[in-house]
């Protein structure tokens, strides 16, 4: 599994020229899954992702997670995150997992999101989307395996 975290003042997901998710201050987060992936994976991902500390505090610290600033998610699926580009030009993405399981991790990622973010939006899975945000800091953060071991 793989996050890729970006704070955000503002984000958006268009399919077709119609937004279909659209959060205020938060984070944007692609989400990449593998064959491998499974639910007690996932709960790490969503527990470190909404546990974060990218906001500041009153003394400009980094000591404020999602929850205390009233922060949103927007939540995007993105199997090209297992993009493997070692051989040629063009990236090979049999490390991405099975689309129907995949869809199934994704939705239950957005599920366990939703019970600790009040505002959770989401893209649609599988299909060709424009992703729009500000992104603030630039502050962008990528969860990878390496949390789980």
């Amino acid at each position: 599994m793989k996050f890729v975290i970006q704070k955000v003042d503002e984000a958006s997901v268009s399919v077709d020229d119609k937004v279909v998710g659209k959060i205020g201050k938060g984070f944007l987060v692609l989400v990449g899954i593998s064959e491998e992936d499974t639910t007690e994976i996932a709960d790490k991902f969503v527990r470190k992702m909404v546990n974060l500390r990218l906001f500041e505090d009153s003394d400009g610290k980094t000591n404020l997670a999602l929850k205390d600033v009233g922060g949103q998610v927007l939540l995007i699926s993105q199997f090209t995150l297992y993009a493997d580009c070692k051989k040629g030009n063009r990236p090979s993405f049999v490390k991405a997992g099975n689309p129907q399981k995949a869809e199934e991790l994704y939705e239950y990622i957005l599920a366990k999101t939703k019970e600790s973010i009040s505002i959770v939006e989401k893209g649609v899975f599988g299909a060709h989307m424009k992703v729009s945000l500000v992104n603030n800091g630039p502050f962008t953060i990528i969860l990878d395996e390496s949390i789980i071991h």
